[in-house]
């Protein structure tokens, strides 16, 4: 399967399963509003794909989130099918993406550097209008 065929067949089926866990009734998932499929990643042969999710509410929720998909992947390979036409969807793996989080918390940090900086940046600038 050529690249171009497997990348437009990943964003095919994460959009579908973004459309359809909003609809799923799993308490795991909570509606799907706080949840993001963050990428797709579909096999060469079209058989596999790995789905990343990531949830606002922290990665306890993702990982709930992650086995509430996994139990209703059987619905979400159905819908796959019949919305691409396929005779046979991949098989999904769905994966906790914690990448967002991480990204939070790096860039907390960078603030706070900042914000340090600025500090000695103004201090240092007070001390040389002292003694010049």
């Amino acid at each position: 399967m050529p690249s171009y065929k497997a990348s437009r067949m990943s964003e095919d089926i994460r959009r579908i399963v973004s459309a359809k866990m909003r609809e799923l009734k799993d308490p795991r998932l909570d509606g799907g509003d706080m949840l993001t499929v963050t990428r797709c990643e579909v096999s060469h042969d079209g058989s596999f794909c790995k789905v990343y999710v990531s949830s606002l509410d922290g990665e306890q929720k993702t990982n709930e989130a992650v086995k509430g998909l996994t139990s209703a992947s059987g619905l979400l390979k159905r819908e796959i099918s019949n919305v691409l036409g396929l005779r046979r969807a991949p098989d999904l793996k769905f994966i906790a993406d914690h990448s967002s989080e991480s990204s939070v918390r790096i860039f907390e940090k960078l603030k706070s550097i900042n914000s340090e900086l600025e500090k000695k940046k103004t201090q240092q600038d007070l001390s040389d209008e002292e003694n010049g």
